[in-house]
C-alpha cells in the first residue's frame, strides 16, 4: 500500500491523517497516512529514510518547510517562488519534486467563501512563510493594491520588492496604514499565543473580510477582535488547511478530492459544529 507522511515538529496535533484518510475512502485510492515528527536537526535523515524505504509522498509543516525546499531534487514554479515546500511527490523516474499548495489553498477557500479577489485592495498581515506562500497565488488573481505590513518593517519591504513584478504590491508600516481595504488577511503566528498584530480598530468596517490563517475550535483572538469591530464576514485557516490538502492530494495522485464534506467532518472532530 502506497505510504504518505507529514513531516512537523511537533506534529501530533494534525488534522493531516483525518482528512486524508477521508480524501482516499471519497476517491477510492488506497494508501495510508502517518506523522513523522523527528528532531529538528534529523529531519533531512527522516527524509531520507522514509523515501528508501518506499514511501511516496509527504506533507512538510512548521519548522521544516524551508529545509525541504533545499532538500529536494526539482521545484515547482509555485514552490520555487514560495521558497519553502509543504509537499512532496516521489515520480514515476525517482525524483522528489518538491511543490507548495499553501497559497492554492488560501485561494481556494477565499472563492469558496464567496470572497471577490479582483480589482480589490488586500492587507496582508506578517512576512513570514506563510505570508510568502500566499503572495503569488493571491496576485494571480489581480487585485489592484496588496500591501503588506510586518512589525519589521524592512522584511515587508523586501517581500513586497520580491513580488513586485507580480502585481502592485507595496509595504507599509503598520502605523501607515490607510483604508479603506476589502480583505485582511492575518499570516502571522500572533493567535496561536493569543494575542493580536497591532492593527488599528478604525481599520475594520461592516464590509470587510477577516481571514485569519491560523484555527481552533473558537474564534481566534484576531478574529474576536474584528468582530467586536464590526466585522461581519470572518473566516478562519480550517478551510485553507482542508484546501491545501486537497491540492496535495491531486499532485500525489492525480485525482481531485472534493473538500466540502471533509471540511464538516473536520469541524465536527474538532467540535466547531
Amino acid at each position: 500500500m502506497d505510504r504518505y507522511l507529514v513531516f512537523g515538529h511537533p506534529v501530533r496535533h494534525s488534522k493531516s491523517p483525518f482528512i486524508h484518510s477521508l480524501f482516499a475512502r471519497q476517491t477510492q485510492q488506497e494508501l495510508e497516512y502517518g506523522l513523522a515528527e523527528p528532531a529538528v536537526d534529523e529531519f533531512a535523515q527522516a527524509l531520507r529514510t522514509f523515501f528508501d524505504q518506499g514511501g511516496k509522498g509527504c506533507n512538510v509543516t512548521v519548522p521544516f518547510k524551508e529545509q525541504a525546499f533545499t532538500l529536494v531534487d526539482r521545484l515547482s514554479p509555485r514552490a520555487k517562488r514560495a521558497g519553502a515546500v509543504n509537499t512532496i511527490k516521489l515520480t514515476d523516474d525517482g525524483v522528489l519534486l518538491g511543490d507548495n499548495t499553501d497559497g492554492a489553498g488560501l485561494v481556494a477557500d477565499l472563492k469558496s467563501h464567496g470572497v471577490t479577489l479582483a480589482d480589490s485592495r488586500i492587507l496582508l498581515l506578517g512576512a513570514g512563510g506563510a505570508a510568502r506562500g500566499a503572495l503569488a497565488p493571491l496576485l494571480a488573481e489581480l487585485p489592484n493594491e496588496l500591501v503588506i505590513a510586518n512589525r519589521t518593517h524592512a522584511k515587508a519591504q523586501q517581500l513586497a520588492a520580491e513580488f513586485c513584478d507580480l502585481g502592485h504590491v507595496t509595504a507599509q508600516t503598520y502605523e501607515q496604514l490607510a483604508g479603506p481595504f476589502d480583505l485582511v488577511i492575518n499570516s502571522t503566528s500572533a493567535s496561536l499565543q493569543g494575542e493580536l498584530p497591532p492593527l488599528a480598530p478604525a481599520l475594520i468596517h461592516t464590509d470587510i473580510a477577516i481571514y485569519d490563517m491560523m484555527y481552533g475550535a473558537s474564534d481566534t483572538a484576531f478574529i474576536s477582535w474584528a468582530k467586536q469591530h464590526g466585522a461581519r464576514q470572518t473566516m478562519d485557516g480550517l478551510g485553507m488547511l482542508v484546501e491545501q490538502a486537497a491540492e496535495a492530494f491531486t499532485v500525489w495522485r492525480g485525482i481531485r478530492p472534493g473538500t466540502k464534506q471533509v471540511l464538516r467532518e473536520l469541524k465536527r472532530n474538532l467540535g466547531v459544529i
